[in-house]
């Protein structure tokens, strides 16, 4: 059902795809040097939690930390450390993404997860925890009552799990504690990274900044970058402007497997050139079915079982080879493929099949 489904999507997609692509925003194909987020970490511990904590005993990392947090605040436990045995705490990395232009005192988002052996964070609070960045600087310190959004419930003979309780958020949990340091006042010249790189796609970006700014406002240097120059215009106004100009990108014709999950994506300029094609597998479904014989109860006999096997074979011989034409599109493609009804397993290994005999016009592309 669910493959029937996943073709009559693909068909519907190519049924209905346009015959090029639709102008879109240079604000949804490309970034601006330097406005970016930057990825922070931490170290630290959930505590409070209902003895789902890690086991110190085996979580050495735990206990020391835990000691060490604890002599930080003038309580000592170095001499009976082998003695700790609490569940209520879990040692958790804390990741982050500090925004482009955060400022000191504004607040982000965080992620927790565990890092021991902690079966459940619901309900612990997070300590105060440093949040470094590729330079080894703190730039965020987080802290507040974690949220997994999770259930997770054990009795004696049957357990329930939804989602993931080891894994944690807190909206707003970090406070951002140094800016990094970037500015776009005073720069003769801004570049656009374009998302999917690309030639045409890079040229045509170009020209569309030319004839609303003027020629020399816009050059592409490389399949990813569009150097712009401000020459004097204000940054802000200058970049708002370019980024609601509308280009037609364009894209190289790929089809994308994700084999293990049998998923298949097309682009609208895959090809197909003249190519026959034939898929059946031979299926042998072999069912017991074991019958018990009883007697009479006054025949003096025994109860036996007597075995029954049926044996079915599907050669799938009712299938016929598909002759795909030259030129053929997307919709084409998947059509034709669809009216052989195979699913899409079959499906991916027709697609490296023709790939390998030099008719499919595009970059095949397995992960």
């Amino acid at each position: 059902m669910v493959k029937t489904l996943l073709l009559a999507l693909l068909l519907s997609l190519g049924a209905a795809w346009p015959a090029a692509a639709q102008p879109v925003r240079i604000k949804d194909i490309a970034d601006i040097e330097g406005v970016r987020d930057n990825q922070l970490v931490g170290y630290g511990l959930v505590v409070g939690l209902p003895g789902t904590g890690d086991r110190l005993r085996t979580a050495i990392f735990t206990r020391q930390s835990l000691v060490g947090m604890l002599e930080r605040l003038g309580v000592n436990t170095r001499d009976n450390e082998a003695r700790l045995d609490t569940r209520n705490v879990a040692a958790v990395m804390v990741t982050a993404n500090l925004p482009a232009f955060a400022q000191p005192g504004s607040r982000i988002d965080i992620s927790i997860s565990s890092l021991g052996d902690a079966s459940n964070l619901t309900g612990g609070t997070l300590l105060v925890t440093p949040l470094l960045g590729a330079d080894g600087q703190v730039y965020a310190v987080a802290q507040g009552a974690v949220a997994t959004g999770a259930i997770a419930a054990r009795g004696a003979g049957a357990s329930v799990q939804r989602g993931v309780p080891t894994s944690a958020r807190i909206s707003a949990g970090a406070i951002v504690e140094r800016a990094i340091p970037y500015t776009l006042a005073g720069r003769d010249h801004v570049r656009l990274s374009l998302r999917n790189p690309d030639l045409t796609t890079a040229r045509r970006v170009a020209q569309a900044v030319n004839r609303a700014a003027g020629n020399g406002a816009a050059r592409a240097t490389d399949p990813r970058t569009v150097l712009l120059s401000l020459g004097g215009r204000d940054p802000v106004t200058f970049l708002t402007d370019i980024e609601q100009l509308r280009v037609e990108p364009d894209q190289v014709a790929r089809v994308v497997i994700e084999e293990a999950s049998g998923t298949i994506v097309m682009g609208a300029n895959v090809r197909v050139s003249t190519v026959a094609i034939a898929q059946g597998n031979l299926t042998i479904r072999i069912t017991e079915a074991p019958q018990v014989s009883q007697p009479n109860a006054l025949a003096g006999g025994q109860t036996v079982v007597t075995p029954r096997t049926g044996i079915e074979v599907d050669d799938q011989n009712e299938r016929r080879m598909g002759v795909l034409p030259s030129g053929v599109t997307l919709a084409e493609l998947v059509r034709g493929l669809n009216s052989l009804g195979v699913g899409p397993r079959d499906l991916i290994t027709i697609l490296q099949t023709i790939r390998a005999a030099g008719a499919l016009q595009a970059e095949l592309e397995v992960r």
